[in-house]
């Protein structure tokens, strides 16, 4: 016999595994059976880890029920420890979309889990008949249950790190708006002139608008506390002890850190992925906000002759092959494509969640897969939006005061003196014939003194407009 492999065996039959692997046969079938994605559950590491959470709590819970006895418990808390340490990650191969509503990474974690407690306990890998992935790590436990869990967990620490993105960037902008806050520019509406503001009110917005978001992402993320450890298959209790359920999710919250509860109904539980809509749907209100202050960057930086020129981002590499001297706005421009991707992960988990019958939603691996992905992406793109953009920002001063006192648009200030519709009569001449506001208003009608066009149009009025209507 071929030393370097073992034989298990399932229902389906036998298959040869190499020795120097800690998963098992369902998880080599899997392997077989889901090239999706390419990209397996290792990749994703907080997942991992809370399995072995999950895992650990029911030993606990089944040990505490005295359902397994002290030394197979022990085996099994020494490989979840080993596990949420980071220890054994590579062994978790199993694709992270997977049909049978993750079974297969369920039966993954048992199975790696199970050989590392052999080894603890001095058996060899495989030797089942003292430690079973069913009978033993799976205890009291269905794929139903504790991948959901797991998932939900890895999830809440995923939102941390995108929470924790985002706060920077405010922080960022926070800064910049502190920056700029003196600097006099044009406001637009319809990408047409409005009335002045500040850059660093401009920015200043930017930095408020991330916050709220901050703050609703929080809100959504406290759905994930929510678990049904016990619900077993459909959320009926079938196979486990009394107190299981409650004890279990006493110790998940203990070795997790996470305040996590029983959900009061365990069948509705079981079937609902709503709390998946609500943060995929925060999250997109998140990414479109980020998007379209990449494309205001964008704008406001365009030219930088024949644009609006108003601010500068940092130069970052050559921004054509035919085209000498072009750069280009590489990092908002990044960030938009990776928010797009956000978005369409939205609508493939808003399908999914809908796809589910009866029961149980079969689909939850994709649901995982594009809110795992979702955040990792936009975390990424987030992180280099801040440190190879925003911070680097400068302001084309001049270009900003000047195009405010070109502009029509300060006529506005002049409503609450001469009404509007003297005005629009005003603007119009000025846009008819090229002439300046101040040579119509002064030169040609005498409408107000100088001095009360000096009160009006001074930078600290323009800064920081007061109403003047005499």
């Amino acid at each position: 016999m071929n030393k370097d492999v073992r034989i298990e065996y399932d229902f389906l039959g036998e298959k040869e595994i190499p020795n120097s692997v800690y998963y098992g046969v369902q998880t080599l079938r899997a392997l077989e059976n889901f090239h999706i994605t390419g990209i397996p559950i290792s990749r994703e590491p907080l997942f991992i880890q809370a399995f072995g959470y999950v895992k650990k709590a029911a030993a606990l819970a089944n040990r505490d029920a005295g359902i397994l006895d002290s030394k197979i418990t022990d085996a099994i808390v020494y490989a979840c420890d080993k596990i949420i340490a980071g220890e054994y990650c590579d062994q978790f191969v199993s694709d992270l979309i997977q049909g049978g509503a993750g079974t297969s990474v369920n039966m993954n974690a048992n199975e790696v889990i199970a050989n590392i407690g052999l080894e603890y306990m001095g058996h060899k890998k495989g030797e089942y008949q003292y430690l079973h992935p069913n009978n033993h790590v799976n205890c009291s436990q269905s794929t139903n249950d504790a991948y959901p869990t797991a998932f939900r967990l890895a999830l809440y620490r995923k939102i941390d790190s995108y929470i924790a993105a985002i706060s920077t960037l405010r922080t960022a902008f926070e800064a910049k708006g502190e920056e700029f806050s003196e600097i006099l520019k044009m406001g637009r509406t319809q990408l047409q002139d409005a009335v002045p503001m500040t850059l660093g009110q401009e920015f200043h917005g930017f930095a408020t608008t991330i916050g709220e978001d901050i703050k609703r992402l929080q809100e959504a993320q406290k759905l994930l506390l929510e678990c049904n450890m016990g619900a077993t298959a459909i959320g009926t209790r079938i196979n486990v002890p009394d107190g299981y359920p409650e004890k279990c999710t006493e110790h998940l919250a203990d070795i997790s850190g996470l305040p996590v509860v029983l959900a009061e109904d365990l069948i509705e539980a079981t079937s609902d992925t709503g709390a998946y809509v609500q943060i995929s749907g925060t999250l997109k209100r998140s990414v479109l906000k980020i998007s379209k202050i990449c494309n205001d960057l964008r704008l406001l930086s365009s030219g930088p002759r024949c644009g609006l020129n108003e601010i500068n981002l940092p130069k970052l590499q050559a921004g054509s092959s035919i085209m000498p001297g072009k750069v280009n706005p590489v990092i908002p421009e990044v960030v938009n494509q990776a928010a797009f991707y956000v978005i369409g992960a939205d609508v493939t988990i808003t399908m999914a969640a809908e796809a589910g019958q009866l029961q149980l939603n079969v689909m939850e691996p994709v649901i995982a897969f594009s809110l795992f992905t979702s955040l990792e992406y936009m975390g990424n793109a987030v992180n280099t939006l801040t440190s190879k953009c925003v911070t680097g920002i400068t302001a084309n001063v001049e270009v900003c005061r000047e195009m405010v006192m070109n502009s029509i648009g300060i006529v506005t200030f002049l409503n609450p003196i001469l009404g509007y519709e003297m005005s629009a009569s005003i603007a119009k001449e000025a846009l008819a014939t090229g002439k300046s506001l101040h040579e119509i208003v002064i030169g040609e009608r005498q409408l107000i003194t100088q001095a009360k066009w000096d009160e009006i149009y001074s930078i600290e009025n323009l800064l920081h407009p007061k109403f003047i209507n005499q």
